[in-house]
């Protein structure tokens, strides 16, 4: 893993200060605009960004939206007709008709969330473009992060971007080269890391291994969705073994529950071991991000489960950034004594009986995806 310096990051906490920003950015593009998404959901929140990306084309902007034929299948009939009018190039990665498929090509999906405005910001994180209040403007809002990125990193960003844009939507005579911005003379180390199915399939799991087994004080790792595999369940045992301190903060209010269910599985083996766990309970909690002691820290789009980190095309940010870790800290250390519960031993015995069932099977099927997708060692889940 490379670190490059120069770079200068800010941190955004949910929908309500990220998407503020991002179209803000939106709005002063000049000459390229590249989005990709999981979700671009057809509601007030994607409407608005639809609009955003039709007025940046409009006045010549070149604007290159790619979604995830899964996550948002709904933006063919719903925002097309804003943004193919206005100019807005618009590509499909593995388009789905028939809804959800056990087939491995149809599980590899774009989970990627990333955005790099003229070449010189960058945008990477877990948000969807969707609303998180659409049916209740009082709930509060998902717990996500993204960052922005200016300095040299944002041209691994573009070229990763127009890299996947060209194998999904051939462009005659290709896109011209990437330029790299300057360092700035004050920024931070960092490296962005994708996970695909072709040269970089364990870049993303490979960071977290690396750092865990560096970890000296603190290990603290927000996952909305967390089913390790085997090399990751001992890295988090040994750190802890070590006596570093392990903490996971994970989904209290689940939307997927067998996910969940197979999740709370694990938990009486973690605990049994000194891993601390907490369960997220203010709202829905969809980031992806991790600390470890207080000079290395992640944001992106990667869970810590068997689809992200063996099947679908992720993109993380790792960075040695004092400013952005402190601030992470502080939001993770709030959640955790005020928005979150402590799984305790008893609690997890006692786990009904068709939870534990329903998760062991759950558990078992994700190990057979992957053994079937050839993309992971063997008894590597």
């Amino acid at each position: 893993m490379h670190l490059t310096p120069g770079n200068r990051f800010n941190l955004f906490e949910t929908g309500d200060e990220f998407f503020p920003a991002l179209e803000a950015a939106l709005d002063r593009a000049e000459k390229e605009i590249h989005l990709e998404t999981y979700i671009f959901a057809d509601d007030e929140t994607g409407q608005r960004v639809a609009a955003a990306l039709a007025a940046a084309a409009r006045r010549g902007v070149i604007v290159r939206l790619l979604v995830d034929g899964f996550g948002s299948r709904d933006l063919v009939p719903g925002l097309r007709k804003l943004l193919v009018p206005a100019g807005v190039q618009i590509a499909i990665y593995r388009p789905t008709r028939t809804g959800f498929s056990l087939r491995i090509h149809h599980l590899r999906r774009l989970h990627r969330k990333l955005v790099v405005i003229d070449g010189v910001l960058a945008f990477c994180g877990g948000i969807n473009l969707l609303a998180d209040r659409q049916s209740n403007p009082q709930a509060p809002p998902r717990y996500d992060f993204a960052i922005s990125i200016e300095g040299p990193l944002a041209a691994d960003v573009h070229r990763a971007m127009r890299r996947l844009w060209l194998r999904v939507h051939v462009e005659i005579g290709g896109l011209r080269r990437v330029p790299v911005p300057a360092p700035f003379a004050d920024g931070a180390l960092a490296c962005f890391l994708t996970r695909d199915n072709f040269r970089h399939r364990r870049h993303i799991e490979n960071a977290y291994l690396s750092a865990l087994a560096s970890a000296k004080k603190d290990v603290l790792i927000a996952c909305g969705y967390f089913l390790p595999g085997r090399r990751m369940r001992r890295a988090l045992l040994a750190a802890a073994k070590r006596g570093v301190r392990v903490r996971l903060l994970l989904q209290g209010q689940p939307d997927h529950l067998q996910i969940h269910y197979a999740t709370q599985t694990l938990y009486r083996f973690f605990l049994a071991n000194g891993v601390l766990i907490y369960e997220y309970s203010a709202a829905h909690l969809h980031a992806k991000v991790a600390l470890i002691d207080d000079d290395w820290a992640t944001v992106g789009s990667s869970n810590i489960d068997p689809f992200s980190l063996w099947l679908s095309r992720e993109a993380n940010v790792v960075m040695r950034d004092h400013n952005i870790i402190a601030r992470l800290r502080e939001s993770l250390e709030e959640a955790l004594t005020r928005q979150a519960r402590p799984v305790t031993t008893e609690f997890a015995r006692r786990l009904p009986l068709h939870q534990r069932l329903v998760g062991w099977t759950f558990y078992q099927l994700g190990r057979l995806i992957i053994g079937l997708s050839g993309l992971a060692a063997r008894n590597e889940f």
